[in-house]
């Protein structure tokens, strides 16, 4: 028995005989490995049992292993040492002395039993090597030439072990390898071990043989898929539920009518038939997904409390009482009436900032429904509203039942948002094909081009808004019930500005009341010299506009949250932060002076008064008009000067002379 330096392994074996490389990184495995070189060039190698353990003790390592030469060592850059070994004798370790610094072990040999050239010796030799050779053609890791050097090897105990050293076993076999000296038993155990693995490599080239004759090349991903259920037959595993039945199994949960159901079993069939690769597959699956995620019959539960609902109202918006009366109304009549209810579509009307959209959620939060809005600003294509063809490439739905899917229930609220915009071109009219969709008589057997089946839309609630009637074609307004909705005077611009507007901007800004305050004089200020709407859009801007400058010059103040002063608005103080006023008012005279007329003006943004004046000089009778008068203004102004020129002697123009006189108005 001699003593030798030990150096444990994860995950490998050397057989004697064999020349292996080695890469020494441990702390430990190094220094046992200087020591070797010191003592002989003679060093024991042997496998841990567990190959996670980073610093393995003596019980952590198998006794049984290989007493090996070390050849050459070469310090790597990164500090681990390569070596070149080569196996000398099976050794096994009597036992193992811990040193401070490498392990030692005292082992002794392992001499090779039934070594004679007998009869079962060379029966055992040439069984091992046919099945080498099917194993190296069936495994692609090995090289051809392994098979030549273990055929031209006569030692069949050397022979035994070439071939166990260059086979792709796993750890556990090749370790009980090792430690069977006697060659006919190992040579036996090499023999079984090479059989079961030409087997599992048969089968794995089958699997491929039969996957690769289905599919096209390159599809590499189709193929690990196909492979994996082929492993899963052959395993006798239970495989999860396939794509088809997972599809099948949601159909026969979802609730729908019996045309949808029908369609989607039939579509499932038709995709059960298909190659999952082929581009028609992708556009079946895309199809009875739609088919299945639709809400054909879950429908929200209907709050029809007007008492709420009259709270709601009030909470969300300011004044409009003309407008909550008629939502109320209609409320109501659906809480008497119920399904009994012809339905109807709302259209709110109005300039911008007035409270359309806002309008539309509020009535949805009343009723207890989800709510969903599309524009229709800029539409020019029909398909957006009912969808494509299937024989598209990246055919959806149209754009209503898109929004019922979001919605997730089949009595949403739905508000389309600028119906006034709808455009048209060569791609078909959006607006004719909305008169189906707004028709109460025709909604409920809606066909949209990509599903081929009816949806009920009777039970959506559409509301749409525009700013304008008169660019919305006749039949689809003859579908709607007009609602106007006026623009705001100044006094109910000052209190949505108080109720609703300035706790959303302080609380967007990070200011409280204690930091700021804006009187309802300076509001009114900023409405008659800043804005002109007739909603409250701008007027939210410059208050967020002032309410940035405050939460900047707190930011930038030092004074502690003790000390800090409210801030108010005051007249100069909004100049300062606002700038000069950017609008002025009509100064209206208070007699009526020679040459001026008053007039009335209205805009979308409320009415004006304006002042139109005229002057007389020398000339050859001519009228002219400046200041962009439009038509009205100029049959005004010509009936103005009739009238003067028939009745010129109650004014005292007999000696008027028109013809040598121009008049500028």
């Amino acid at each position: 028995m001699h003593i030798h330096p030990v150096v444990p392994v994860r995950d490998m074996v050397v057989f004697p005989g064999v020349i292996a490389p080695l890469f020494v990184g441990r702390p430990r495995s190094a220094r046992a490995l200087e020591e070797a070189n010191a003592r002989g060039h003679l060093v024991f190698i042997t496998a841990q049992k567990n190959s996670m353990i980073d610093n393995p003790e003596p019980d952590d390592l198998n006794t049984t292993g290989t007493l090996c030469r070390v050849l050459q060592t070469v310090r790597m850059p990164d500090g681990t040492i390569k070596a070149v070994l080569e196996g000398e004798w099976r050794c096994r370790a009597v036992h193992f002395i811990s040193g401070d610094s490498f392990l030692e072990a005292e082992i002794e040999k392992m001499p090779s039993t039934n070594t004679a050239r007998t009869k079962q010796a060379e029966a055992l030799r040439r069984a091992v090597l046919s099945e080498f050779e099917s194993y190296v053609k069936l495994n692609l890791k090995l090289p051809d030439e392994v098979t030549h050097s273990a055929e031209n090897i006569g030692d069949i105990d050397l022979f035994a072990d070439i071939i166990a050293s260059h086979s792709l076993f796993k750890h556990e076999d090749k370790q009980k390898l090792l430690e069977t000296p006697d060659l006919i038993e190992r040579l036996r155990m090499l023999l079984a071990v090479l059989m079961r693995e030409n087997e599992f490599l048969k089968m794995e080239h089958d699997i491929q043989e039969k996957v690769r004759n289905e599919m096209d090349k390159g599809q590499k991903q189709y193929y690990l898929r196909e492979q994996l259920k082929i492993i899963q037959q052959e395993l006798g595993d239970d495989s999860p539920l396939s794509e088809i039945e997972e599809l099948r199994a949601r159909a026969e949960k979802t609730e729908m009518p019996d045309e949808a159901r029908d369609k989607v079993m039939r579509e499932l069939d038709r995709y059960a038939r298909m190659a999952p690769i082929s581009p028609e597959a992708t556009v079946a699956r895309t199809y009875i997904e739609w088919l299945l995620d639709i809400p054909w019959n879950i429908c929200s539960e209907d709050h029809l409390n007007l008492k709420d609902a009259r709270k709601v109202l009030d909470e969300d918006h300011y004044g409009l009482e003309e407008v909550k009366e008629r939502i109320l109304e209609f409320l109501a009549v659906r809480k008497l009436a119920a399904d009994n209810m012809r339905a109807q579509v709302l259209c709110f009307v109005g300039p911008p900032g007035v409270g359309k959209t806002s309008l539309g959620r509020s009535i949805a939060r009343t009723m207890g429904r989800k709510f969903v809005n599309m524009s229709l600003g800029g539409m020019r294509d029909e398909a957006e509203i009912r969808g494509h063809r299937r024989t598209y490439v990246g055919a959806l739905p149209g754009r209503i039942i898109q929004k019922i899917k979001a919605a997730g229930t089949n009595n949403p609220v739905l508000l389309m948002d600028e119906i006034d915009k709808i455009g048209n071109d060569f791609r078909g009219d959006p607006a004719a094909a909305l008169l189906e969709v707004l028709d109460p008589e025709q909604n409920c057997s809606f066909t949209d081009n990509f599903l081929e089946i009816s949806f009920d839309l009777s039970k959506v609630m559409f509301i749409t808004t525009a700013n304008s009637t008169g660019t919305i074609p006749k039949p689809l307004l003859d579908r709607m019930e007009i609602i106007p909705l006026p623009g705001y005077v100044a006094e109910e611009k000052v209190k949505i500005a108080k109720k609703h507007l300035l706790p959303r901007i302080l609380k967007e800004h990070g200011l409280t009341k204690r930091d700021l305050t804006i009187p309802d004089v300076t509001v009114r200020n900023i409405i008659t010299a800043y804005t002109m709407e007739a909603g409250v859009r701008n007027l939210d801007r410059q208050l967020s506009k002032i309410a940035r400058k405050v939460a900047a010059e707190m930011a930038n103040s030092s004074t502690s949250e003790e000390n800090k002063k409210t801030i108010s608005v005051t007249k100069d103080l909004m100049k300062k932060m606002l700038g000069a006023p950017k609008l002025h008012t009509t100064k209206i005279p208070k007699e009526d002076p020679t040459g001026t007329a008053l007039g009335l003006a209205w805009t979308e943004s409320g009415g004006s008064v304006i002042l139109i004046e005229s002057a007389v000089m020398e000339g050859n009778g001519n009228v002219s008009y400046t200041g962009n008068l439009g038509d009205i203004m100029q049959e005004s102004a010509q009936t103005a000067l009739a009238y003067l020129r028939s009745n010129a002697s109650s004014f005292g123009l007999e000696n008027f002379d028109w013809k040598k006189k121009d008049i500028h108005i």
